[in-house]
């Protein structure tokens, strides 16, 4: 059963950086897009930042030139850098994936979600 591991959220004051990394867990046979979500207390879920597998990224307004997603196939492996944090960044991060679990089977799956919490 694949699943994708995330790491790296926490307490930051406004200003800092966290970097977040998502991989993972077993063998599979490969990635299409991956990205980043995250979830507000009482708001929506959105789409931070995006990359296919070909790097192109793409990200909200909102983080632009703060956030930046990357990753590493051989490590199957994503991404996020985030600096020059606010408050609003508050808010639960969770990676997503487009992976082929058999040469003939993709599926969309879902990191556990990490904290990610900004002080003013």
């Amino acid at each position: 059963q694949v699943q994708l591991v995330e790491s790296g959220g926490g307490l930051v004051q406004a200003g800092g950086s966290l970097r977040l990394s998502c991989a993972a867990s077993s063998s599979i046979f490969g990635i299409n897009d991956m990205g980043w979500y995250r979830q507000a207390l009482g708001k929506q879920r959105e789409l931070v930042a995006g990359i296919n597998s070909g790097g192109q990224t793409n990200y909200v307004d909102s983080v632009k030139g703060r956030f930046t997603i990357s990753r590493d196939n051989a490590k199957n492996t994503v991404y996020l850098q985030m600096n020059s944090l606010k408050p609003e960044d508050t808010a639960v991060y969770y990676c997503n994936a487009d992976i082929w679990t058999k040469v003939w089977e993709k599926g969309s799956f879902w990191g556990q979600g990490t904290q990610v919490t900004v002080s003013a």
